[in-house]
This record gives structure tokens, sequence and C-alpha cells, in this order.
């Protein structure tokens, strides 16, 4: 049987925790930065979890994660 190949560009944009979670960025922090106040930019800078919904299909997409 070949191996999986993972999807990349899932690669580039989630990590999986010492849990068996996944650690994903927040939106809004690319551009238009001005009208957005520094407690929004602050917590948007920090990473989240993904939701428990979409864990299935995250893994699915990074089989060797």
């Amino acid at each position: 049987m070949p191996k999986m190949k993972t999807r990349r560009a899932a690669a580039k944009r989630f990590s999986k925790t010492g849990t068996g979670k996944f650690r994903r960025r927040q939106k809004n922090l690319r551009h238009i930065l001005e009208k957005k106040s520094p407690k929004r930019k602050r917590h948007a800078g920090m990473p989240t979890l993904v939701h428990a919904a979409d864990h299935p299909r995250i893994a699915k997409m990074l089989p060797y994660a």
C-alpha cells in the first residue's frame, strides 16, 4: 500500500498539540488594522484550538500529524 499524502495547505495551517488536539491561528490580523482595537489585535494573535466538530476532517487531511 502506498504512503498517504498530507494536504500541504492544511499542514501549513494546523499543528497537533501534545494531547492530540489541533492548534490554529485566528483571523483578522492581515490588513485594515488601524480601525481594530489593540485588545482585538492582541487576542487575534494568539493561537486557538480547532473545534471538536472539525477535528475528524483535519485529522484526515494530516494523516501523519
